[in-house]
């Protein structure tokens, strides 16, 4: 990692995990591969960003610790890249094995739950739809006849207009959403 930082991938420490390189990677990783409309590619942080905020959204109730859980949803594609649902289902549970020892020890890193609970995993998996489909037909070139179909109707009166950022942007505003999110979760422990 640029922080010097070495990743076993077979048995990742959360010593190992910085904010920083998940931050760094996350910016570079294109969502759906890159093939998307306009100057940039729409990064997985930028993504990340989205999922948190749509997730406050849907449950306002939130507690700093799960905003961070949902901000950090996709953080170990900063190691293993984001790879379309087709080729994870092809490649197994050796995939899905790797990905998991690696948001743990994300989770542990940031004093998270080492394993989402099912609610939560529920809540953000909503979340990750509702933002696939505006990804698929704004960015995408997908119909709203086929994003209905593979990723369920936004809910009645939701709008998002994306517009990929570049790369810095992006990294810019994964840090700065999880550096308020990190201070909110500390302030909440402390009472």
């Amino acid at each position: 990692m640029l922080s010097g930082r070495r990743l076993d991938l077979a048995h990742p420490s959360p010593v190992d995990v910085e904010i920083e390189d998940i931050a760094h990677g996350l910016a570079r990783v294109a969502r759906w591969n890159g093939q998307t409309k306009g100057g940039h590619a729409f990064s997985v942080a930028e993504h990340s960003v989205i999922v948190e905020s749509i997730c406050r959204e849907l449950n306002p109730g939130l507690n700093p610790r799960d905003c961070l859980t949902a901000l950090l949803h996709d953080s170990p594609e900063y190691v293993i890249g984001d790879m379309i649902s087709p080729f994870k289902a092809l490649l197994g549970e050796s995939y899905k094995s790797i990905e998991a020892r690696l948001q743990e020890a994300i989770h542990i890193r940031f004093e998270l739950v080492p394993v989402t609970p099912q609610r939560l995993k529920k809540l953000i998996k909503r979340a990750d739809l509702i933002c696939a489909w505006f990804e698929a037909v704004q960015l995408a070139g997908f119909s709203e006849d086929e994003s209905n179909k593979l990723f369920g109707k936004p809910p009645e009166g939701m709008h998002l207009k994306l517009k990929p950022l570049a790369v810095p942007e992006a990294q810019e505003a994964f840090l700065a959403r999880y550096d308020q999110l990190h201070h909110d979760f500390e302030m909440s422990q402390r009472r």
